[in-house]
């Protein structure tokens, strides 16, 4: 029998509509009491698990060696997690005629979290941009990301977020920073097996991240927030992410032209710096918001949707363009980044 296969006309992501679906479960049948509980502690185990997976699968020396092409890995993380705040900042101005403070505060935590590593990797090949880059930047996105979202988080958001208190502080290290500096830690031993069963450990990974979503879910019900949200609001949400994502690709686009970017590292740079991590953003907000963080993640759920549909197309267009002639200066660049990637890019 042949293996089903998800269409890949179909624009929607598969792992979207499990999303959805899980979502649904925890407005039809929400975890209460004893099972809130379970649930609870079900949810932080598979946070931790999440984050000591991450650092098992980060190379350290391949991150070090990157570094060297220092330029644009810059670049990707400034759009990251100075641009893009800078914006979420911004629309604070939206509310409340399009977004209510809740809708916003998610789409404040939205600009804060790290960027994709798969598709943006997946997207520059497509491309034909430069994948070493484009490997390396992710990486140093989600390392960087595992301090730097949660401490914008609480400077920017306040009291949404927990704000500086002990508890939130000791929550974060022992959740998301222990179980990382563990998986690092071990990479020696269990690389090699990480590496061999990756995409076994991707699917432990995909369910850890619906476990936090049901259970984030069931709380939001329980506590009765998703009666704050009207379907005119999700409208004026779709309609800020979709301008959101439209500013962050102009910008990195023309941006890394105006910095003298050749066509593959801007292809890079592009990806990379206009994307948002759901695997990582998750699992963060569940830690950082508790019985609010249902409300916190639906701007990026749906944000992470729009932004693989939109540079699908985008991709699919680069594979097309013809290959610019490589100049003195980007021949140079060229050469760097084979260097400190360990490959040429292409």
């Amino acid at each position: 029998m042949k293996r089903l296969r998800w269409p890949r006309w179909l624009p929607i992501d598969p792992y979207i509509l499990l999303l959805l679906g899980t979502v649904g479960l925890a407005a039809l049948l929400p975890a209460r009491g004893t099972g809130a509980d379970v649930a609870s502690g079900a949810s932080t185990a598979a946070i931790a698990l999440l984050f000591f997976l991450y650092g098992a699968r980060l190379s350290t020396r391949e991150a070090l060696d990157g570094l060297r092409h220092w330029r644009l890995h810059v670049t990707v993380l400034a759009c990251t997690f100075v641009v893009f705040p800078l914006l979420g900042l911004a629309a604070r101005g939206l509310v409340p005629v399009f977004l209510t403070h809740s809708l916003w505060t998610g789409l404040l935590f939205l600009t804060l979290v790290p960027s994709t590593i798969q598709s943006s990797i997946a997207f520059t090949s497509i491309a034909r941009g430069n994948v070493p880059a484009a490997i390396c930047a992710g990486s140093f996105s989600s390392l960087a990301g595992i301090v730097i979202t949660p401490l914008l988080a609480a400077s920017l958001l306040g009291g949404s977020a927990g704000g500086f208190t002990t508890d939130s502080i000791v929550k974060i290290v022992l959740q998301l920073l222990v179980p990382f500096l563990a998986g690092q830690l071990l990479r020696r031993w269990i690389g090699g097996f990480v590496t061999r069963h990756r995409k076994g450990l991707g699917l432990v990974d995909r369910g850890s991240i619906l476990l936090v979503v049901y259970t984030a879910f069931s709380e939001g019900m329980v506590q009765g927030v998703w009666h704050q949200v009207s379907p005119a609001r999700l409208g004026g949400l779709l309609a800020v992410e979709a301008v959101l994502l439209a500013v962050m690709l102009a910008l990195t686009w023309y941006g890394a032209k105006a910095l003298g970017f050749n066509r593959a590292d801007r292809i890079t740079i592009q990806f990379a710096g206009s994307k948002k991590s759901l695997a990582s953003g998750l699992p963060m907000a569940s830690v950082l918001f508790g019985a609010e963080a249902s409300l916190a993640v639906l701007p990026l759920m749906l944000f992470h949707q729009m932004q693989l549909m939109v540079c699908a197309v985008i991709a699919k267009r680069r594979s097309h363009d013809p290959v610019e002639p490589l100049t003195a200066r980007a021949s140079a660049a060229a050469s760097r980044t084979a260097v400190g990637t360990g490959s040429r890019s292409r």
